[in-house]
């Protein structure tokens, strides 16, 4: 499923048009991201969350050459699944 996909879905089950469910979904997708960019974490009860984790700083070696690349910390999105949502996958 898709972005298109899943907003036809929402029209559907809620009795919108295509483009008034796409610009739910695109504003859902937004706020998600707001608050994630902000270092925040977003809590869906029974769906999961949206966290932010932060990954430090390390050295690495390039594969090729065996010389030594300093990789930058960096944010990293993730997504825990909720019972909820795994209970519904897994039955």
């Amino acid at each position: 499923m898709n972005k298109n996909d899943l907003a036809a879905a929402v029209a559907d089950r809620c009795g919108l048009t295509k483009s008034q469910a796409s610009g739910v979904v695109d504003a859902t997708l937004d706020c998600i991201t707001d608050a994630m960019r902000g270092g925040g974490e977003v809590r869906l009860l029974g769906f999961g969350n949206f966290v932010v984790n932060h990954r430090k700083a390390t050295t690495a070696r390039n594969p090729q050459t065996g010389a030594p690349i300093q990789v930058a910390a960096t944010n990293v999105p993730k997504f825990k699944p909720g019972k909820a949502l795994k209970e519904a996958v897994n039955s």
